[in-house]
């Protein structure tokens, strides 16, 4: 059973959506051993509270440098001995150095379907805004690895969601979270717990 380290900085939905997929059996092969958050007010450390997980919190305002940030980061991870990382909503740009430590042990979810609407700048309601303002008709999640190119790890799965005429970027934020992430998330979780990727 692989130790599961969840890093987020808001609501929390895609842990939510991981929690809920280890009650229904989805995720099997591992479990969620502490949830870390860049913001003591991200309601994601209340969803944790909630199942019983533990809840830490790593302000960036708190640390001297990116480097103590990061350092504090690991400390935790190894504290709870993680050997999945899932970023969840984790609203940081992490070091090559960090990332080469966890190196095909870290995954992404990120709202578009890459190569498209990914990269720097592109994250939570712009990826949303800019997939409206380009007119594109399908949008949808991508989970990928994490490496040092942001969201340009290799794709391990991806979801389709039909842009609407009517969208709104928070209509469509909720969409693609609903048919997209909160689906695909679990099942990579899975897949990287059980070996299979």
């Amino acid at each position: 059973m692989k130790k599961i380290g969840v890093l987020v900085s808001g609501g929390g939905t895609n842990l939510q959506a991981i929690l809920d997929a280890q009650n229904s059996g989805i995720i099997k092969s591992g479990k969620v051993s502490v949830v870390i958050s860049s913001s003591a007010k991200a309601y994601a450390l209340e969803r944790a509270a909630k199942a019983g997980i533990p809840g830490v919190c790593v302000s960036r305002k708190d640390c001297v440098s990116k480097e103590e940030f990061e350092e504090r980061i690991s400390g935790a991870l190894s504290e709870y001995e993680v050997d999945i990382i899932v970023l969840a909503g984790f609203m940081h740009i992490l070091s090559s150095d960090f990332i080469a430590k966890y190196k095909n042990r870290m995954i992404n979810v990120h709202p578009s379907l890459i190569p498209s609407f990914c990269g720097d700048g592109f994250y939570g309601l712009k990826v949303h805004e800019a997939a409206l303002a380009k007119g594109v008709k399908v949008t949808g999640a991508t989970v990928h690895f994490v490496n040092e190119i942001t969201d340009g790890g290799k794709i391990i799965m991806q979801k389709a969601v039909c842009v609407k005429e009517d969208d709104t970027p928070e209509i469509l934020q909720k969409r693609v979270m609903k048919e997209a992430e909160h689906i695909i998330l679990p099942q990579a979780v899975e897949l990287l717990c059980a070996d299979k990727i």
